[in-house]
């Protein structure tokens, strides 16, 4: 699925609807008493000057009633402002919170319904995800900014209207306040912008320092002493994206300077002009003179929240490509995934390319895999072997042909649907570092708080030894980076991992993708004649499902009690067959497995 250019995101309109809608079903009383007490508080701040003025008067006419009431409403003015200022801060730094994690919740969710593994290897959506998520912090920020702009606003027009009724000259100064807020908006989408382009050395920045600072990668780092060298790689990288910002920085900082030097000229000419003229009163002059210093302060106030509602603006734009983007994947959920196999998997014409690469993984790929069968897929690296067990798992489509279940093609399955009947293991699993049984549970969700399903798949897995060794059992901590984290060996995470596979107790599609590839080949072959004979036993019920079970490995002595034998050659089927018929062919399967076993010589 290709991605939009920035310029061609959502239409404001819509972005800025989703977002206050997305915000206010999270929170709508703390948004109702912000807006009220931001807005309440802005009236209050504005009039300030005219209480000032209104005192000045009162002295001056004598008139004591007026400067008692002048200063009683000015009081209420101050503390008032003061009071509703510290609710208004508090309001809106709990609101903020609350709606950061409404937000992150609801770009998680986008991210998680996305059917497949495509967009994370995009790096065009990698930059712009990446500043949607610090943009995040702007969202959460959302009505706050909106309040804090139109409470600005309201200052300026009580200001600008009270040195108005001095002299209409004042009104004009709106219009001169127009080119530092255009220019505050314009210099915080151009500069979204430009990060948004140049991300990708930020990111790999960002990489190279974890490199360096993170315990997966510490050991290689420092045996091969390229610390300095990565890091001298992370300043160049920091620098070159800093030199973009930064010049554009500098540049729409001189056109801001610019337009308030506009501004600041019309003050001043108005200023001068009220202050030269004949009949102007004490109180005038005090009035002007409050009212006018105060709104520098407001126009500035209200450029600054003008900047920080733009950059709110463009990261709802980016939440709802988002939430478009999302919504594509998954438009037309198509239709469940069977509960049986009664033909098989059929692969007609398959090819694949990885995003953005014009290298062929796969090509023109056919075979049919019946139902009850067990499968294995063999080759020499860079065959495309774990690329055909992705295509079977629905992580991506197919860039050519088509992989029918049933007779139905993969694509028009739901996604979800298909997951549900699909179980596996795979060589590039991920370290769980929640609790054993938490980390072995999460494979069905299920039943991932049973403790007789999770004891059940660790038993298939082998693990059971590994369990017993745990200081807590199933309720120990994993991970050395957590308090009283116990660190596991590679053979053992991976012991974790195919546990985890093994935690659906009748999966349709079973996929080992070298799921024992840590552990030693006695145990790797012990474990799937283990699992082939249940495979089979369950194919051979009457009442079975017609599972499915597709094994990769490099070892030979594990496949050849395979079914059926697939052998792939430069992105190619070149063989099928079982063990005996691919040793009589003689061919490229006869080969590997002549040099595999003369290795063990």
């Amino acid at each position: 699925m290709n991605l939009r250019r920035s310029d061609d995101l959502p239409p404001v309109g819509v972005a800025v609807w989703r977002s206050l809608r997305l915000a206010y079903s999270a929170e709508p009383k703390l948004v109702v008493a912000s807006g009220a007490v931001s807005l309440i508080g802005a009236v209050l701040d504005g009039t300030f000057a005219l209480w000032v003025a209104l005192i000045a008067k009162g002295i001056g006419n004598h008139d004591s009633r007026l400067v008692y009431l002048s200063a009683v409403a000015l009081a209420v003015c101050v503390a008032g402002g003061w009071l509703l200022q510290t609710a208004a801060s508090r309001v809106e730094r709990n609101l903020r919170l609350r709606l950061r994690i409404t937000i992150e919740g609801h770009v998680a969710r986008m991210q998680a319904t996305l059917p497949g593994l495509e967009h994370h290897e995009r790096p065009e959506y990698l930059s712009r995800l990446a500043v949607l998520r610090d943009g995040v912090l702007q969202l959460g920020m959302i009505y706050g900014d909106l309040f804090a702009t139109a409470g600005a606003a309201v200052r300026v027009a009580v200001t600008v209207a009270l040195l108005a009724s001095v002299n209409p000259l004042f009104a004009l100064l709106l219009l001169f306040a127009v080119p530092p807020l255009l220019v505050a908006s314009k210099r915080a989408g151009v500069l979204t912008a430009v990060e948004e382009r140049s991300f990708g050395h930020l990111r790999l920045a960002e990489h190279l320092f974890d490199l360096v600072t993170k315990a997966s990668s510490a050991k290689e780092v420092k045996v091969t002493n390229r610390g300095d060298d990565l890091l001298a790689r992370r300043r160049r990288e920091w620098r070159t994206w800093r030199r973009g910002v930064t010049a554009t920085r500098w540049r729409t900082a001189l056109a801001e300077v610019c337009a308030w030097g506009l501004f600041a000229a019309a003050y001043v000419v108005a200023l001068l002009s009220v202050l030269g003229t004949d009949g102007v009163t004490a109180s005038q002059v005090l009035l002007v003179l409050t009212a006018g210093s105060r709104l520098a302060q407001y126009v500035g106030m209200t450029a600054g929240a003008a900047g920080s509602l733009r950059q709110w603006l463009d990261a709802s734009r980016r939440l709802a490509w988002l939430e478009d983007y999302a919504a594509a994947a998954t438009r037309g959920a198509g239709q469940p995934a069977p509960d049986r196999f009664g033909h098989g998997i059929e692969l007609r014409d398959v090819s694949f390319r990885y995003p953005g690469t014009d290298q062929w993984v796969l090509r023109h790929v056919s075979t049919d895999i019946p139902s009850g069968s067990v499968v294995a897929v063999v080759g020499v690296n860079g065959a495309g072997k774990s690329t055909l067990v992705k295509l079977l798992s629905g992580f991506y489509p197919c860039t050519e042909g088509e992989i029918r279940i049933d007779g139905v093609d993969i694509r028009d399955l739901d996604a979800r649907s298909w997951r549900e009947v699909l179980s596996g293991a795979y060589q590039d699993f991920h370290q769980f570092e929640f609790t054993a049984g938490l980390s072995v549970g999460i494979g069905d969700q299920t039943r991932m708080t049973e403790p007789a399903a999770i004891l059940q798949a660790v038993g298939k897995a082998d693990a059971n030894g590994l369990v017993d060794d745990l200081a807590n059992g199933l309720e120990t901590q994993l991970g050395p980076s957590w308090p009283g984290g116990t660190d596991l060996s590679g053979g053992q995470w991976q012991r974790i991992a195919l546990a985890r596979g093994f935690m659906r107790p009748a999966p349709l599609l079973m996929v080992l993708d070298e799921p024992t590839a840590a552990l030693d080949a006695e145990t790797e072959h012990a474990l799937f004649v283990r699992f082939a004979a249940e495979a089979r036993r369950r194919s051979e019920d009457m009442a079975d499902s017609g599972a499915i079970t597709v094994l990769v490995s490099h070892r030979f002595s594990t496949v050849r009690m395979a079914d059926t034998i697939i052998v792939l050659s430069g992105a190619a089927i070149v063989e099928t067959g079982s063990h005996d018929e691919l040793m009589a062919l003689d061919g490229v399967y006869a080969e590997l497995y002549g040099l595999q076993a003369d290795a063990y010589l």
